[in-house]
C-alpha cells in the first residue's frame, strides 16, 4: 500500500499548529483551549486544506 503524501508547505503548517498546541496557545473555533493532540492535528490539516495545500483525502478504511 502506498503511503499518503502531504506537501512540504502542508507539513510546515501542521507543524506550526502543533507548536501552538505545545505552548498552550491553540484555541478551537469555540474559543476554548485545545487539550487533545488529535484535535490539534485535525485543526492543522483543516487549516492546510483551507490554504489550498496538497493534503491527501481521508481513507475509507
Amino acid at each position: 500500500m502506498t503511503e499518503k503524501k502531504y506537501s512540504k508547505k502542508a507539513e510546515e503548517k501542521i507543524g506550526e499548529v502543533m507548536q501552538e498546541f505545545k505552548e498552550g496557545k491553540l484555541k478551537s473555533s469555540s474559543g476554548t483551549n485545545v487539550t487533545d493532540r488529535k484535535q490539534a492535528i485535525a485543526i492543522g490539516i483543516s487549516e492546510a486544506k483551507e490554504s489550498h495545500m496538497k493534503v491527501p483525502k481521508k481513507s475509507k478504511e
